[in-house]
């Protein structure tokens, strides 16, 4: 009697482990995300639809996006980075920046030529980052560090204006960069409208890109994530101040403050 009931129970748990893994496989393919006619389904209802617009810059060949929810609030801004050039290796693709609207996380990925807005589609899909009428934070930041690329520089001879060193840097209006009367660089606001992200370039006199810099918290900003483009590289730039700026009237820049630590940092390191 105790080897029936001990068998019952056996097959009672090998029960419940088989209805546990068909709704777990249910769960992932119900999950399954697809776009077709600027809307993103699951399960055939709408969970986003995403909005193109002419990228000026690219004398209108070119389209913008932007991933809105069911509400109409944007979650994802996705403009042409025409400021890269394109990978020798493959001149079938654009490289397009990302925007994650609410998560303080930009990113730059490959979108092909051929069908540009079923291409970030598809790779939207694939990132499975919807959930609830809004973005999930451990899926789009594993979508960044997994597919995110760092696009190449321009093959321009890098070449820095003569400074003195012991000179203070100061941040004029024209968006100009000048050290004892001479003009060193230039800044360039490139935030989208509605973002929370502040993103800049910073380019030589010469209009060439030094570096792209985005970050949170306006003029209290204590780092930045930073592309330099002299070595193709990405990481977080620590730019600290002891300020607490609450509100600040300036013809400059809104992010003046930070700005000016961020020149200081691109000074120091030799990319301005």
């Amino acid at each position: 009697m105790p080897k029936l009931l001990t068998l019952k129970k056996k097959k009672m748990r090998i029960t419940l482990l088989m209805i546990t893994l068909l709704a777990t496989i249910h769960s992932v393919f119900a999950q399954k995300i697809e776009y077709k006619d600027g809307t993103f389904t699951t399960d055939g209802q709408a969970v986003a639809k995403m909005i193109k617009s002419k990228n000026a810059a690219s004398l209108g060949m070119v389209n913008d996006f932007e991933v809105q929810n069911n509400d109409g609030k944007t979650m994802i801004i996705a403009v042409l980075a025409d400021e890269f050039p394109e990978d020798p290796k493959d001149n079938m693709s654009y490289y397009f920046k990302l925007t994650f609207v609410g998560l303080d996380k930009t990113g730059f990925f490959k979108v092909s030529k051929l069908g540009t807005e079923k291409s970030l589609g598809k790779l939207l899909c694939g990132a499975a980052i919807f959930k609830d009428g809004a973005l999930d934070q451990t899926a789009t930041f594993n979508f960044i560090a997994k597919q995110g690329k760092t696009p190449p520089m321009k093959t321009n001879d890098y070449v820095l204006i003569q400074r003195n060193k012991s000179w203070p840097i100061e941040l004029k209006e024209g968006k100009q960069i000048e050290q004892d009367g001479k003009v060193i660089g230039q800044w360039i606001d490139n935030t989208p409208s509605g973002s929370n992200v502040d993103q800049y370039d910073f380019a030589l006199p010469s209009g060439l890109k030094v570096a792209s810099v985005s970050f949170t918290g306006g003029n209290n900003a204590q780092s930045c994530e930073m592309i330099t483009l002299k070595d193709s590289r990405k990481q977080n730039v620590g730019i600290p101040s002891s300020d607490n700026v609450k509100m600040l009237m300036s013809s400059i820049d809104r992010n003046q403050k930070s700005l000016e630590r961020i020149v200081k940092w691109l000074v120091q390191n030799q990319y301005l």
